[in-house]
């Protein structure tokens, strides 16, 4: 059993994760930190969890974690994956990885020379759904893939994150926050790099420093063409779609764990397949992933090289808003 420590218990945590580490096979919390004691106290005591911080060195440092889950605002990921490499723990860390790529190499580097495990909570690729695209794509279902399409919205002007609007802290707006899943997803599903990334944004009243809403164009190194469209103005919704050459496959509302996945196979205009699937379990086969990969049994599937290159997309279309033209996204070397 992997003993993890919470760095940063918050909304996502209470939300997400303590949901996710109660359906877990091999992985449970032993430890949480926040600012406030009294608040870490409290949340230790609800969640039956044995030790509080607020003190992440303390966190890290704590003989009963064997590895540390960073769910800290974006601007501190930086600092607190360090130190926990510091302390000899291996890491988890909520996505977006860092506030640029140079962070996220930094991260990087610094996990190889302590020969400890990093890797990045990109929750959907966890999902069933995800995979199940993934799978028929390869297997040619709909052929070669020419047009891809991933959302993510939701209504952000009431969220409790309130520094979600401030770009020293989260890095940017929805293509920082949600954007990423998009980026991410479509790589995996496709199994190809984006190597050239064009956006165009908007804000308004409410939007602070950071964008509303975004849409950006991807190219792939084997050809496909793909939309990401992004907001914190209009209600949740993530469809997902890929068309092929023979074919395509969607779902409405494709990146979700709150409800199960409708997958449709389309040919010639007409449904010839539908598969419903289940994501319940998305968060605690996340944790049991990293956990197997630090008992040796497999390897983690999303370890800081990915964070890394989803972070230079990222960096490529924030290029993109300020130059208004197309930005060549640098490629990652991947070393597992």
């Amino acid at each position: 059993m992997i003993r993890y420590g919470i760095l940063g218990f918050g909304l996502h945590a209470v939300r997400r994760l303590m949901p996710g580490f109660s359906l877990a096979q091999n992985s449970r919390v032993t430890a949480l930190s926040r600012r406030d004691m009294q608040k870490a106290q409290a949340s230790a005591a609800e969640y039956k969890i044995a030790q509080a911080f607020d003190s992440a060195e303390d966190l890290c440092r704590s003989p009963e974690v064997d590895a540390v889950f960073v769910t800290t605002p974006n601007s501190c990921h930086l600092d607190d994956v360090l130190l926990a490499l510091r302390c000899g723990k291996p890491v988890l860390c909520e996505k977006p990885m860092g506030m640029n790529a140079d962070e996220c190499r930094k991260m990087v580097e610094a996990a190889r020379n302590a020969k400890l495990l990093l890797g990045v909570a990109q929750i959907f690729r966890f999902e069933r759904s995800t995979k199940a695209f993934r799978d028929r794509i390869a297997s040619g279902q709909i052929g070669k893939p020419v047009f891809a399409r991933s959302e993510f919205s939701y209504p952000a002007r009431t969220h409790p994150r309130k520094w979600l609007t401030d770009a020293k802290i989260a890095g940017g707006g929805p293509i920082a926050d949600v954007g990423v899943h998009c980026i991410d997803s479509l790589r995996y599903i496709l199994d190809d790099e984006i190597v050239r990334v064009s956006a165009r944004a908007m804000s308004d009243e409410d939007s602070g420093d950071v964008e509303a809403s975004s849409v950006l164009s991807l190219e792939f190194a084997r050809g496909t063409l793909a939309s990401v469209l992004v907001s914190t103005r209009s209600e949740y919704r993530t469809p997902l779609e890929i068309v092929g050459e023979g074919g395509s496959i969607e779902a409405h509302n494709g990146l979700t764990v709150d409800k199960p996945v409708e997958l449709k196979v389309h040919r010639n205009g007409v449904v010839v397949e539908r598969e419903v699937i289940s994501n319940a379990d998305a968060y605690g086969r996340q944790v049991d992933a990293f956990s197997a990969a630090l008992e040796g049994k497999a390897e983690f599937p999303v370890p800081g090289e990915e964070g890394w290159q989803n972070q230079e997309i990222l960096d490529a279309a924030y290029r993109s808003l300020r130059t208004g033209v197309s930005e060549d996204v640098p490629m990652v070397a991947k070393k597992f």
